[in-house]
């Protein structure tokens, strides 16, 4: 079977990023829940393309989109540190609405279908971050919706984060040149790790997946986000394979197609 790609833009702001949309082949039984998906700081959508593949060959139809102001992904610009950090989050419904409006062409059958089932946000990093963010829009507050977050998690306690380290800031010459410089690290990093203290989800259900070898996330940086964000209230786990550094979240599509699996998505 063949997975079926179309180049997509997303509108954000004056500007818009770029995206692909996966479908699976078109003798293939289209699957209700759709999955939405996003990648890490001053990455890109490539970095986690084989995400979308393992779930289109299991008959899910996603969009996978570039954050704005990323330049690995295009050059397309985010015109201040005030909208990506507004805003971000708000690509995911935005994808969600083209990709329903796809599916309407590509599978009109189906759609129905698609437009009252599951959805799945996932995300890497800082795209994970957005898509818990996202877990808060009222546009869902109807919809079987969940997030799948890789390589996300509070700093470590009492030690010198990976950032903070004279071997990370070597790299920002370059790193810092691959996003607008309204997404500074001087600028995000703060307004993330921000993010993270105060986030509050209200009944949501998110599934964390971190890497035992994740030097960016810690030994036990995962669990204490978890803990954070009251898994009393909201239907939270987590998972720690033995190898899944930070810098490969390709690693992770095994492990999302096995989650997804495990709740029935795939039966």
């Amino acid at each position: 079977m063949s997975v079926r790609l179309q180049k997509i833009k997303v509108p954000f702001g004056a500007h818009h990023v770029m995206a692909f949309a996966f479908f699976p082949a078109p003798d293939q039984v289209l699957r209700p829940a759709l999955a939405l998906m996003t990648h890490g700081y001053t990455s890109h959508k490539g970095s986690i393309l084989n995400w979308a593949v393992r779930l289109a060959e299991e008959g899910m139809a996603s969009l996978l989109f570039d954050l704005p102001g990323h330049y690995l992904g295009s050059f397309e610009e985010v015109d201040s540190t005030e909208e990506f950090q507004k805003s971000a989050h708000l690509l995911f419904p935005a994808a969600h609405k083209i990709l329903l409006e796809k599916l309407k062409t590509e599978r009109p059958l189906d759609y129905d279908l698609a437009q009252n089932g599951p959805l799945v946000l996932c995300g890497h990093s800082l795209g994970a971050l957005l898509a818990l963010k996202a877990l808060n829009l009222k546009e869902w507050q109807e919809t079987d919706v969940q997030a799948i977050c890789v390589g996300l998690g509070l700093p470590p306690q009492g030690k010198t984060h990976l950032f903070h380290s004279a071997f990370y800031k070597s790299t920002l010459a370059i790193r810092g040149q691959l996003v607008s410089e309204h997404l500074d690290t001087d600028i995000i990093f703060p307004w993330i790790n921000e993010e993270k203290q105060k986030l509050v989800l209200k009944k949501a259900r998110a599934h964390f997946i971190t890497g035992e070898d994740d030097l960016v996330v810690g030994s036990d940086g995962t669990e204490r986000f978890v803990e954070q964000l009251n898994p009393a209230e909201n239907q939270l786990s987590f998972e720690k394979p033995t190898k899944l550094p930070h810098h490969q979240p390709e690693l992770a599509a095994g492990h999302i197609k096995k989650v997804l699996k495990d709740q029935g998505y795939f039966q």
